[in-house]
């Protein structure tokens, strides 16, 4: 089992996560007394995501929230790709892997990966650092997983094969207390405070990045710290080229669409498109992946390919937001210009 503690001593970034495995006795002992576990399973699951939220409904203006909510073309466009377009685009890709000498169970951890809904934050986040539509995203990752709460277990089922009972309730209860009520406690609290609000203009986008590093983390302290993970390297580098190969393909694939001339999306639409379209739920995914192979003596393995991704899309993501924002803007001043009454001819 793995833990992650504070550190013995506060650093530079006021606090830093190092991970420290449960076996190793002897840095536990010398550090008993300042440190203590981060309890991901509450931390995490709970009280991290909730913050995302919270801050999401702190930063985001109802009004808009309320637009985001009648825009069912984008939203259908999003949650079809996701949930149709992306499991079966893979399960193809995968028909002429199968004939290589890679892990066979990461490429069905690969198929794991397309059939996971949108994520809870990591969409949102950079959709709101780019200057999208972060309604509009903020729609489609907690509608994405909920719906991926029924959808997600029967593609799993589909395309790889397994029983389970999964509860639906739980999981539909839990994602109720972690994105919707913080959001709307978030949107409510913002009536009280928004002249304040607009006065200091807090840094939301870096407290919601910093909450996403600590998902992350905590995520891979979890995983890569099972004794039965057995890899070899030449199946792990393949798999992370296949990766960023896919998430750049599917970014580019959605943007093609999104940005046809009778497509109806803004640009700030495109970019909420784009992230939520491409980016797989970790939170989401590893539980359900738990419940759904449980007992797999290879479940460790067939996580793998989605604990790859989840920080990918985020590498790629925040690696990709100047240039996106730069076309954003220019295509906005391209359109505002268009739009502007020509002045008539002097004769």
């Amino acid at each position: 089992m793995c833990m992650c503690y504070f550190p013995c001593s506060p650093g530079p970034c006021c606090l830093q996560l190092l991970p420290v495995n449960a076996t190793s006795s002897n840095g536990g002992d010398r550090c008993s007394d300042f440190r203590g576990p981060l309890k991901p399973e509450i931390t995490i699951t709970y009280i991290a995501v909730s913050a995302i939220f919270f801050n999401s409904g702190l930063s985001l203006k109802t009004e808009e929230l309320t637009s985001a909510l009648m825009h069912v073309k984008l939203h259908l466009f999003v949650q079809i790709f996701t949930l149709v377009f992306f499991p079966t685009a893979i399960w193809l890709f995968l028909q002429l892997l199968s004939i290589t000498p890679i892990n066979e169970w990461l490429l069905k951890g690969l198929q794991t990966v397309g059939c996971m809904p949108p994520p809870v934050s990591s969409a949102v986040i950079l959709t709101k650092a780019v200057g999208g539509n972060e309604a509009a995203a903020i729609f489609n990752s907690a509608f994405g997983s909920f719906l991926g709460i029924v959808i997600t277990p029967l593609l799993l089922l589909l395309f790889l094969g397994s029983s389970s009972s999964v509860p639906f309730t739980s999981i539909f209860s839990q994602l109720f207390m972690t994105v919707v009520v913080p959001l709307i406690i978030g949107q409510i609290v913002r009536r009280y405070i928004k002249d304040w609000l607009e006065r200091k203009k807090p840094p939301f986008g870096a407290i919601s990045s910093c909450v996403l590093l600590m998902i992350i983390y905590t995520t891979f302290c979890d995983t890569f710290a099972n004794p039965n993970i057995d890899l070899d390297k030449f199946s792990l580098i393949i798999i992370v080229f296949i990766i960023f190969s896919v998430q750049l393909s599917f970014m580019f694939l959605t943007f093609l669409f999104s940005t046809r001339n009778n497509s109806g999306f803004t640009p700030a639409d495109t970019v909420a498109i784009i992230f939520c379209s491409t980016h797989k739920s970790l939170t989401l995914g590893i539980p359900m992946l738990k419940i759904v192979f449980a007992g797999y003596e290879h479940l460790s393995l067939i996580s793998v390919p989605l604990l790859i991704y989840h920080p990918a899309q985020i590498l790629l993501g925040s690696l990709l937001v100047p240039t996106i924002k730069s076309w954003m803007v220019s295509r906005q001043k391209a359109l505002k210009l268009t739009r502007q009454p020509k002045a008539p001819v002097k004769v």
